[in-house]
């Protein structure tokens, strides 16, 4: 079973929905306003990392309503995310749930950026053992040739030392890199810049 259907699984299985014996309200996005859906949809996990929710990530971008339907607005973290489906499936299902027809619209201009992620999610990463993106930070060398001897000031979630190298561009997703300290040895992933 692939990660993301085995996240998905989990996700429903954590995400706020009603009682079985409860009916879903008869709910307009006019009369609840759009600060319930926020509120609803805030709560769902990235599949990818379920310490941090969409709306931490910065990929849940807009909320309105268009002839009794919700429409919710997402941007990928990269064009071929392939957590963007899962997304979308916890949107809907969740939506559903409490009494809402919703569609997602997927866009990519602007394009998202690790300047969306709120200052909570940085730090739900670090506590998680990801190292969280660096502003300004200079991407690394291309060449994977050279990745084992880039040094980068990137700091180990564990031990909190700066002293540590690439070890691979890619990590346990796309999005990261694999770091190795050199103080504590252990290795880690670092949310890249974008």
């Amino acid at each position: 079973m692939s990660t993301i259907i085995k996240s998905e699984i989990r996700n429903r299985q954590r995400r706020v929905s009603l009682k079985a014996d409860q009916k879903p309200p008869k709910a307009s996005l006019a009369e609840s306003g759009s600060e319930m859906v926020w509120d609803l949809l805030s709560k769902i996990p990235d599949p990818e990392i379920p310490v941090i929710t969409i709306s931490d990530l910065g990929v849940l971008r807009d909320v309105r309503l268009e002839n009794e339907k919700v429409i919710v607005t997402i941007t990928p973290t990269y064009s071929g995310c392939p957590a963007m489906k899962a997304i979308e499936s916890d949107i809907l299902f969740t939506l559903k749930e409490n009494g809402f027809d919703a569609q997602v619209k997927t866009v990519y201009s602007p394009a998202w950026t690790t300047d969306w992620m709120s200052e909570e999610a940085k730090e739900k990463l670090r506590e998680y053992g990801i190292s969280p993106p660096i502003r300004n930070q200079k991407p690394p060398k291309a060449s994977l040739a050279e990745s084992g001897s880039e040094t980068r000031n990137i700091t180990c979630p564990r031990c909190n030392s700066s002293n540590s190298e690439l070890i691979s561009q890619f990590g346990s997703t796309a999005c990261k890199a694999l770091y190795r300290c050199k103080d504590c040895k252990e290795p880690f992933d670092y949310f890249k810049c974008h």
